[in-house]
């Protein structure tokens, strides 16, 4: 398992150089001129040539590379370009407020999904299967910006449930009171797609030998289906899963930009808007890493959840 986990972090190495370089020419060739954004439209050449100088895009490519590796390694991204605030301490105050909506959220999608989907495929072919299953349809087919309108106008002006927007200062605040419909919503959004992916996966189980077996050992249906097939299925469970994890560092852009969240999702909208290419940078670099990371994670969750699985 050691010498695994070291060739896969050694493998990582070529993997990210790869998005660095993407990730600089994207933005330093592809972008444009940083000089000239910043500068505006009213400028002169020797502002330009001085804005150029303090952000070292005046250097030979290979030195500006080296910097962009620096700012990765050391976490130092420097000043955005609009407000004038360092990169690090946008994420460190912003990362918690997108943590508080998409935990919860995630979590709870994930648990009420694999319980409605274990139902159904219990159930496969009777009118219950048939209802979830059209209701999962009708579900994915809304646009999210609906279930926002929606449940806002409903819950929040007419009912008075929830407070339509906003941010408190404490965690228990925000988690109790003001991310709680926004909770609401990204569960109701991305209940309806899990549930009919992990339906799939049960299904494909229960046709299997070893669940014949079960049954005809005496087991009762709920075991078979809890400790067999669940266990079986939770290898592409746990992918699905795991591959919305990077996501978190993204933040849920539409959400926060609709209830005021002061997310990392609503400050690289804000960022895309301005140009603010530091961000932008930060934030791309940052959900790279965290991809190979929880990619690996999940190969030690395959082998931990069934011993057959060989790392290699």
């Amino acid at each position: 398992m050691p010498a695994y986990i070291l060739r896969r972090l050694w493998q990582m190495l070529p993997t990210l150089l790869g998005v660095v370089l993407l990730v600089f020419f994207l933005f330093n060739w592809v972008g444009g001129d940083p000089a000239y954004l910043l500068a505006g439209k009213i400028s002169n050449p020797a502002q330009i040539e001085s804005i150029r100088r303090q952000l070292g895009v005046d250097q030979p490519v290979y030195v500006q590379i080296w910097i962009f590796i620096q700012q990765i390694a050391t976490g130092d991204f420097g000043v955005s370009w609009a407000t004038n605030e360092r990169v690090a301490e946008i994420f460190a105050t912003r990362l918690g407020p997108s943590l508080t909506v998409l935990v919860p959220m995630l979590v709870i999608d994930t648990l009420i999904a694999l319980a409605a989907a274990m139902l159904v495929a219990y159930l496969r072919g009777s009118l219950t299967d048939r209802i979830v299953m059209i209701g999962c349809t009708v579900g994915q087919s809304v646009s999210i910006l609906v279930y926002i309108i929606v449940l806002q106008y409903l819950l929040a002006y007419q009912l008075g449930w929830f407070p339509v927007q906003g941010w408190g200062a404490g965690l228990a605040e925000n988690l109790l009171v003001y991310s709680l419909l926004p909770v609401i919503v990204g569960v109701l959004v991305s209940i309806a797609p899990d549930t009919r992916l992990y339906r799939s996966f049960f299904l494909d189980e229960i046709g299997h030998d070893y669940v014949r077996t079960a049954r005809a050992k005496g087991m009762t249906e709920m075991r078979v289906m809890w400790v067999h097939v669940l266990r079986n299925a939770s290898i592409p469970i746990i992918t699905n899963v795991m591959i919305q994890l990077p996501g978190l560092l993204a933040g849920a852009f539409l959400i926060e930009r609709f209830f005021s969240i002061p997310g990392i999702g609503r400050e690289v909208i804000l960022a895309v808007e301005r140009s603010d290419f530091p961000v932008i940078k930060a934030v791309t670099v940052y959900v790279a890493i965290a991809t190979m990371i929880i990619n690996l994670l999940a190969d030690l969750l395959y082998k931990a959840v069934d011993p057959r699985v060989q790392l290699k």
